[in-house]
C-alpha cells in the first residue's frame, strides 16, 4: 500500500511541475485592436499607417502620431477612402507598366 501511494504521489508532483506553453490564450490572439475609433484626426499629425485584417474583427486602421501615441481611424474617413484609393490605383499603373495581370 505505501509503494502505490508513493506511486501516486511521484506522478502528481511530475504531472504538476510540467512545463507550460509559451502560446498565448486564444482569447489574447484573437482579440481586435481597435475598440473604438476616431473620426476626426488631423492627416498632418500622422507619421505612419498600420492596417490590420484580424478574423473576426472588422478592418482595422492603426495611425502612429508624431508624438508616438497610437489611435485607430474609422476606415470609413473620407480622406482615408480617398487614400486607398489612390495606393490601390498606383499598384494596378505599376502591375501594367510590368506587363503582369491584375
Amino acid at each position: 500500500m505505501d509503494v502505490k501511494l508513493l506511486a501516486l504521489m511521484a506522478l502528481l508532483i511530475v504531472a504538476t511541475h510540467t512545463p507550460t506553453s509559451k502560446a498565448k490564450p486564444i482569447s489574447l490572439v484573437e482579440r481586435c485592436w481597435c475598440r473604438s475609433t476616431l473620426n476626426t484626426v488631423p492627416q498632418r499629425s500622422i507619421k505612419e499607417l498600420k492596417f490590420l485584417h484580424t478574423p473576426n474583427c472588422p478592418f482595422q486602421v492603426i495611425a502612429k502620431l508624431k508624438n508616438n501615441r497610437e489611435v485607430c481611424i474609422n476606415p470609413e474617413t473620407k480622406w482615408l477612402q480617398q487614400y486607398l484609393k489612390n495606393a490601390i490605383n498606383k499598384v494596378k499603373k505599376s502591375k501594367r507598366r510590368n506587363g503582369q495581370k491584375i
